[in-house]
């Protein structure tokens, strides 16, 4: 009897040490695991081609003399702010060179996989009326950057609101519509599946000294998530981009796009920013009054004149390209033209 009672002792001690031993070993397997950035617990490291990793700089055309510090070190001016984001104008200390920084809030993102999905697609991008992608930087704490070319004209938004007098020439409000158009066509047709731009507004057209507009922000929308995306559709409706059949953002289309351009090119027509007076009814889709009125009356400083014979522009072609804006705008997307209708159609007015 006693024999079996210390047997069960010593497999008792023997169980109780095995057991205390097997939890160490796992105890220091995590450990090892954790300092070595291979827990359980989902990790966006870099594995493909298609995912970003933790604290990483990607450089690509134009922006191949990046490097970390440059984005950490630059002193910025925020320039602009939204839900999901901040604009920074940056200077890069080592260049001597300003750039335009993003900073996407890392709550407002797309889960890892999608998102590096959509930045090798955006940084391929490259065309003379779109503004380029020239780096990339995910820090350790889910934070992410985008790195691109600075504009000092500032935006077409700044150009209509400043009433400068070039904004009422012809010459200027034509050569900036068709680089738009050139710009969207790209973005719609260059590619094997169309690139969508989803929040196309004066905002987000940039000018160089000689009014050349570039657009920013394209495909923006495919790195945030649904909750995001959707608030930066609710902005758009607010500043009256929005066309009347898109609900949600996972449903722009190249006709969304075509009705937002519209928009700008009455804006650009009229001299005056287009606001949406009830941006929460879908079915308002009809264009302010004063804005036909201000297309109408705008006063083209370079419209034809019998006893001017330097002038470049008759009332006939101005009124065509209020004709092809009013048609980018119809209620339904089906009587929208395409985008390459657009530029073909815009590219007969001027000639």
């Amino acid at each position: 009897m006693k024999n079996t009672h210390l047997v069960k002792l010593i497999l008792g001690l023997t169980s109780a040490t095995v057991f205390i031993s097997l939890i160490i070993v796992i105890f220091f397997c995590f450990k090892r695991r954790a300092r070595n950035g291979h827990n359980d617990v989902e990790s966006p490291e870099i594995k493909h081609r298609d995912e970003i990793e933790i604290e990483d700089l990607l450089t690509f055309q134009g922006g191949e003399d990046l490097i970390i510090s440059d984005i950490l070190d630059a002193p910025g001016e925020v320039i602009g702010k939204s839900n999901y984001g901040t604009l920074y104008k940056a200077l890069f200390l080592r260049s001597n060179c300003v750039r335009l920084l993003r900073f996407l809030r890392p709550i407002c993102t797309t889960r890892a996989k999608d998102f590096g999905e959509a930045i090798h697609l955006l940084s391929s991008i490259r065309h003379p009326n779109l503004v380029p992608l020239l780096g990339f930087y995910s820090g350790p704490r889910g934070e992410k950057l985008l790195v691109h070319p600075f504009f000092r004209h500032g935006s077409l938004a700044q150009f209509i609101r400043d009433g400068n007098a070039e904004s009422h020439k012809w010459t200027i409000v034509y050569r900036i519509s068709i680089g738009i158009a050139k710009g969207l066509d790209h973005l719609h047709t260059g590619f094997q599946k169309p690139v969508i731009h989803g929040n196309l507004k004066l905002k987000n057209i940039l000018l160089d000294r000689n009014y050349q507009p570039y657009i920013s922000d394209f495909g923006l929308h495919l790195l945030l998530n649904p909750t995001a995306g959707q608030e930066m559709l609710e902005a758009s409706a607010a500043d009256g981009y929005k066309a009347p059949e898109l609900i949600k953002m996972k449903d722009a289309s190249e006709q969304t796009d075509v009705y937002s351009l519209g928009i700008i090119l009455l804006e650009l027509l009229s001299g005056k920013e287009r606001i949406n007076e009830n941006p929460t009814n879908d079915n308002d889709f009809h264009l302010p009054t004063f804005m036909r009125n201000a297309v109408l009356d705008r006063r083209i400083t370079d419209l034809y004149h019998p006893d001017i014979n330097e002038s470049t522009v008759t009332e006939e072609t101005v009124l065509k390209f209020f004709q092809l804006a009013m048609a980018c705008c119809s209620p339904s997307p089906s009587l929208r033209p395409n985008i390459r209708q657009v530029l073909w159609r815009l590219e007969e007015i001027g000639r």
